[in-house]
This record gives structure tokens, sequence and C-alpha cells, in this order.
């Protein structure tokens, strides 16, 4: 049985454009994509930190930090909203033993401030040591 299960984490990124005629789908600077091992056309789930709206679409590459929505998408998120972008993978049982989401966060520039293991995070967050 396959488990769909959290990859990756871009926390924080600014929404620097909001294009309602484009297609469809998220632009985000190729270099967070990379870090974030999200490929080109990869589905990936859009939170806004500011108004509560969920989408999905798929991540598109940008120059360096852009982060644009686009398409239908552009009518619940705007420009100058922050964002969480969400990717997953499918994963066997043996797969997930020891696994751990990436996790990305920005600074109000879309520049990466710390990138990490999302169990580290979490327990810095609770005054626990990172493993």
């Amino acid at each position: 049985m396959l488990r769909k299960i959290l990859k990756s984490k871009i926390h924080g990124a600014r929404v620097t454009a909001a294009s309602i005629d484009y297609e469809g789908s998220i632009t985000v600077d190729s270099d967070l994509l990379k870090a974030a091992c999200i490929l080109s056309y990869e589905q990936v789930h859009v939170l806004d930190i500011d108004n509560g709206a969920r989408l999905t679409t798929y991540a598109l590459p940008g120059e360096a930090g852009e982060v644009c929505i686009n398409g239908a998408a552009a009518r619940l998120v705007k420009a100058g909203d922050r964002v969480i972008i969400l990717s997953y993978a499918s994963c066997t049982p043996g797969e997930l033993e020891g696994f751990e989401p990436l996790l990305i966060r920005l600074d109000e520039s879309n520049r990466p401030v710390a990138q990490t293991r999302l169990h580290d995070f979490i327990g810095r967050e609770k005054g626990r040591a990172p493993r």
C-alpha cells in the first residue's frame, strides 16, 4: 500500500505577482524548487497564510526571488500574501522508515534562511536539540 506523505515545504514565501491571464500554475524561484526537490510540473498545494485560501496546482521554475500565482488561483492569492508551498510523495511503508520532509524557511525577499528536516525544526520549536 502506498501512503501519500509530505515530501517538502517552502514556508513563508512572499507572492511577488499574480497573473490572472496565465493558464495556471505557480511560478517559483528555480533554486527554491531545487532545494525543495520539486520538479517542473509537479503537483503542489499552496496555502495562503494571510487569508486561509488553499489550492492545488503545479510548479514552474522562475527567476530568483519569484513566486507568481497564475491563472484562476490569482483570484484567491494576491501579490504580497505569504504562502506555504507543499509537495507530497507516494511511499511504501519501507520507504517511510526514517523519512523526514524537507523544510525551507524564507525571509521577506524569498531567500532561504533555514533548510532542515521537519523533525529538527519541530524539535527546536519545542526546546529539543536537533537529531
